[in-house]
C-alpha cells in the first residue's frame, strides 16, 4: 500500500502504507522526458546497472503506449 495525493491508496507491494509514492502516467507527455532525467541522475549517482537497465525497460513500455498522450491535467 502506499499514497498518492492524487490517487489516493495504491495497492503496491513491498511500499509501507504511509508512504508516499509519485505516479507517471504512459499518456502524460512529459512523463518520458522525466524518466530520461531520473536515468540520468542514477547514472551519475553510481546506481547499480540493473537498476538503471529497469529504468530503461519502463522508459519502453511508455514509449510503446499506444494511446494519446496529452498534457498533465
Amino acid at each position: 500500500m502506499a499514497i498518492s495525493g492524487k490517487y489516493g491508496h495504491l495497492n503496491i507491494p513491498g511500499i509501507a502504507d504511509d508512504e508516499p509514492v509519485f505516479v507517471l502516467r504512459a499518456q502524460d507527455k512529459l512523463a518520458k522526458h522525466l524518466i530520461e532525467v531520473y536515468h540520468e541522475l542514477a547514472s551519475s549517482h553510481g546506481c547499480h546497472r540493473e537498476f538503471r537497465e529497469g529504468i530503461l525497460e519502463e522508459y519502453n513500455r511508455f514509449d510503446m503506449w499506444a494511446g494519446i498522450p496529452k498534457l498533465p491535467d
